[in-house]
């Protein structure tokens, strides 16, 4: 696990773009964290730096985005809205978690043991004092790790 700051919405895109080079099909990366933490700010850039054009919207209403790139395809899924696993089963997201895809998945906390181990998972907090947002960096595998070491170019919490 690592702790690092990110002061600002900039430095908070920049997080998602350094993450981006090492994404790959078959990855899951979860975002964690309060309303305006920073979630989608974090996977618009990670996004953006792997060549998504156009607008990238949230997707808590439509609860999945899919932006294909190449031959992969992100799903970058909200679970904000989920209550309960029957959501789940009748959604027919668990399609999106495929060997050819990558999901950037948001409130994984709403549905507990149903998605796979996220290779890598990202919690934003605001701080106790001061402005900014803490990214906490949790690495599951060898994929993971490489997210966290990019990450620890930021500078720490």
């Amino acid at each position: 696990m690592m702790d690092r700051c990110l002061r600002d919405e900039a430095q908070t895109l920049h997080a998602g773009a350094l993450v981006a080079p090492h994404v790959a099909p078959g990855m899951v990366i979860t975002l964690s964290g309060d309303l305006g933490a920073g979630k989608t700010t974090l996977a618009r850039g990670l996004l953006r730096a792997a060549g998504v054009e156009g607008p990238i919207k949230s997707p808590t209403y439509d609860l999945v985005e899919q932006y294909s790139i190449s031959s992969i395809y992100f799903y970058h899924i909200d679970l904000y809205r989920f209550t309960d696993a029957r959501e789940w089963d009748a959604s027919g997201l668990a399609e999106c978690f495929r060997n050819d895809a990558v999901c950037l998945v948001e409130w994984p906390s709403r549905l507990p043991g149903i998605l796979p181990t996220p290779d890598v998972a990202l919690d934003l907090a605001f701080p106790a004092q001061g402005d900014g947002r803490i990214l906490r960096v949790h690495a599951h595998g060898a994929r993971g790790e490489r997210c966290r070491v990019a990450l620890a170019v930021l500078p720490p919490a």
